[in-house]
Parts: structure tokens; sequence; C-alpha cells
């Protein structure tokens, strides 16, 4: 895979440039920006370089047809204030663009075609259909980690047809993964949750094979707790996840994997309720688990003050609800406050993992925080992702 940083004449090139720019739309208005943040040096690189871009991304999921509510335009003009430049959204259906001498025609240095989802080649992956956008440009360069998981056109067929290099904010994405999965500082832990373990069972068993320590936390150590004799009460859990939970633990003793499950738990009735601290052998019948307690917030921060490497990927409670959030918190503490002082490598990622360090101004403070979501548990679980396939 090469960087776009690495290709040496850039000016007046026609870059077709794929981005994830599918940001949260509400008539009109964006109420997060952090896509369009991250991929401000990709673009203001390619403008110190003199190149001509050409923006290509989606928002929402239109299935082939056009979604007036689902237009790039409130992209365009957030992404032209952020830029301090002029940035043009051509509204013309793309398969009648005919040549690349439309900056010519527009006098600008950055286009950004309509959403790409558009159009039902996309999502089917059509060779001509990807075969023409490449025709609009010299370079591709894919800056969409989050999207390199889709086989759709703009992501695994252009490369076929153009000289292809990955973009600034993809370099970060995918070295970061790669310290947490094959260039590996030891001990390294992932800290796991998140509602559901049928969700995250291929990304517990391809990381227990690599991993010193996996700590489950969230609504899936609910499954965990019940496995080993306990009363989960009305707590969130799958039904008929034994056996997946016997062969998590069987597999973890072959890899001399520590699994590492609540010792105790803040539970309240209902999500609104008081937090009332409990040992795993007391909790009632109408009681729901809503976060971790004391002795197991100390043995994780103990972890991770033994750890190198942390991967970080769901809450470990209802973190929406202040009563329930300390657990979170507490890991994110302990991993910024090893981090200042480059005792760790840390990752976090997931749409909760993400919007808590947000709402805790954390995200900072960490080494990466993918905002990938299904493309970072697929590479997490060992897939090809074809984007990546493609560029390579």
């Amino acid at each position: 895979m090469r960087s776009i940083l690495k290709e040496k004449n850039l000016k007046n090139k026609k870059i077709l440039l794929r981005l994830d720019l599918n940001v949260p739309l509400n008539k009109g208005i964006i109420s997060d920006t952090t896509r369009i943040d991250k991929i401000l040096p990709t673009l203001n690189f390619l403008i110190k370089e003199k190149a001509k871009i050409i923006i290509l991304s989606h928002v929402g999921r239109p299935k082939g047809k056009i979604v007036k509510e689902l237009s790039l335009e409130p992209i365009r003009e957030k992404l032209q204030k952020k830029l301090n430049m002029s940035v043009k959204l051509m509204t013309e259906n793309i398969k009648e663009i005919k040549n690349k001498n439309f900056f010519d025609k527009y006098n600008e240095e950055i286009l950004i075609l309509e959403n790409i989802r558009f159009y039902s080649e996309e999502e089917k992956n059509d060779t001509n259909f990807a075969k023409h956008l490449s025709c609009l440009g010299d370079i591709y360069v894919n800056d969409a980690f989050s999207c390199s998981h889709r086989a759709h056109a703009s992501i695994h067929k252009i490369p076929k047809f153009l000289p292809s290099f990955s973009g600034l904010q993809l370099d970060l994405e995918f070295d970061a993964l790669t310290k947490i999965t094959s260039e590996i500082i030891r001990p390294i832990t992932c800290i796991i949750g998140g509602s559901k373990i049928s969700t995250k069972i291929n990304v517990i068993k391809n990381l227990i094979t690599k991993f010193d320590n996996i700590i489950i936390v969230g609504g899936m150590a609910n499954n965990f707790i019940e496995f080993f004799g306990n009363n989960v009460g009305k707590s969130i859990k799958e039904n008929n996840y034994n056996l997946v939970v016997e062969e998590i633990i069987n597999l973890s003793k072959k890899e001399k994997c520590k699994i590492i499950y609540p010792e105790d738990v803040i539970v309240s009735n209902n999500l609104n309720g008081s937090p009332q601290k409990k040992d795993l052998n007391t909790i009632l019948p109408d009681e729901m688990i809503l976060d971790i307690g004391p002795k197991t917030i100390d043995k994780i921060i103990n972890i991770i003050d033994n750890s190198k490497t942390i991967l970080w990927n769901g809450p470990a409670g209802y973190f929406e609800n202040p009563n329930f959030a300390n657990g979170s918190i507490q890991i994110a503490k302990k991993i910024i406050e090893n981090n200042k002082i480059n005792k760790i490598f840390s990752v976090a990622g997931g749409g909760d993992t993400v919007s808590l360090l947000n709402n805790m101004n954390a995200a900072e403070n960490f080494n990466f925080v993918s905002t990938a979501g299904g493309a970072f548990l697929e590479y997490l679980e060992g897939k090809n992702l074809p984007g990546i396939t493609a560029l390579n």
C-alpha cells in the first residue's frame, strides 16, 4: 500500500479522492463534524501540492435513488468554511460527465461529485461505473478506511484503472491497527464491551490468539457472569450462548490469554434508577447490571498499569446515565494517565466508545481513536478489507 505522501509530482494532477463524509444530517444541519475534521490533513496536503481534487463520498442509504435530503451540499458548505476556499458541488449526472477538463469549465480547485450512492452501480461494485469514474482523474486516493470493508465501485474497483494511493487518515488508521494486531508491544490488553456478544465473537476469538488479556465488560459480560453460575436478574443478555462462552474460555486457556469479567457490579431496577453496588452472588431477579463495580475497576486499572498496548472497544456500562458511567470514565482516565507519560500505546474504537471520549473531551489523549465502525471490527476479526486489498 503506497501513501500519497510518497508521490512526488502531484501538481495539476486530477485526484479522485474517496472520503467518508457520511456525517449525521438533520434537515441539512450537521451535528458532528468529526469525519470532516479527520480528512482535512489530506485535503490540505493535496492543496499545498497544487493538485486538482475531485471528492467522491456518500451520505446515508439512498439505495441507488436521488434523495434530496441526502445531498452533499451541507458538507460542501462546511468544507468550504473549514478550508477557507471555494468548493463546488457538481449536481450533474455522474454518468453523463464525459471528460476531465471540467476544472477549466468551473475554474475551481476542489469539486465534489454528488452522493455516490445515488447510483445503484456503486453498491453493486459495477466495473463499467468504476471505469467511467476513473476517466475523470489521473490518480486515485482512498482516505476512507471506514468504508474500506465495502466492495463498492468507488472503493474496490477504481484502483484497477488508476495509479492508487492511501490518504493520510487511512495511513494513520492502518498504522494504529497494525500496532495492535501484528507489530505488538507486549503486554497487550483488549477491553471489549457492547450489548451483544454475538457481534463480537469473531473479534474476541481472533484477538485471543494475539493478546495477553481480554477484559469483557458491558452487556456482553452478563453472559459470562451467568455462565459461571450467577443470577443476572433482568440484565441484558443473549440466550443460548453458553456454548460460545465455553468455547471462548477453552480457546483462551489454549492460547494462554487471560479472560477477565466483572467481579462486582452496579445495579438498579431500571435505567433511570439509583445505583447500588453488588457482589455477583447477591443480584436480585428484578435488578439489572448497568456498570462494573469498584473491585472490578481496581482490577482493570491494575491490568492497564501492567500493559504496554491497549485496545478499547465498547464502554463498561450504561454510560448515557451518569449514575452508571463511572466504570467507563475510570478506564478512560487510567489509559489517559499512562498515555501522557508514554507508558502505553492506546487505540479506541466503536461508536459508543468514541461518544464517551468526546463527552469527556478525551479523544485527543489517546494515540488513536477510530471512527471506522464496521471496518474497524472486521479488521480486528482478521478479515481482508476490499478497499485495502485493492490498494495493495
